[in-house]
């Protein structure tokens, strides 16, 4: 989506279900599947929704949320304990060790998957080095790799 267009977005007062689907490139059935666990509240027009700019706020914190690994509960309780009238800091602290303990666990996988980098370039080289030898039987290559 083109900048003039984001920006015209953004500014509106609602936004249909289909049009939010189109910003954030999900489907329909993902914003309904927020609106059932209470993430957003659309006003309804008969069987219409129609999204606030509060509520396209909230989905665009939402998204964020899972493309860094929260829960749905974690994101749901981030938002809840937001005030616009009163203190943040609950929200900030829980929102704080929340983001601590994501960066802890993304910091772990990460070294997971270098050794598991690491392990499978070591047996692809010595795989191609055993088919490079053309060794005649598998009993070398097996020593090898135990």
């Amino acid at each position: 989506m083109n900048t003039n267009s984001q920006i015209s977005m953004e500014n509106r007062a609602s936004y249909s279900i289909t049009e939010l689907a189109g910003e954030f490139n999900i489907t329909s059935r993902t914003i309904r599947f927020y609106e059932d666990k209470g993430l957003i509240n659309p006003d309804r027009e008969g069987t219409v929704r129609i999204y606030s700019r509060s509520d396209r706020a909230r989905l665009k914190i939402i998204l964020r949320g899972r493309r860094l690994g929260f829960s749905l509960q974690d994101i749901k309780k981030m938002m809840d304990l937001y005030s616009p009238e009163g203190e943040a800091t609950g929200q900030l602290t829980f929102t704080l060790e929340k983001c601590q303990e994501q960066l802890a666990k993304l910091v772990e996988q990460r070294r997971d998957i270098d050794e598991a980098i690491t392990e499978l370039e070591d047996g692809i080289e010595q795989l191609q080095d055993h088919l490079a030898s053309g060794a005649e039987t598998g009993k070398k290559f097996k020593k090898t790799i135990a």
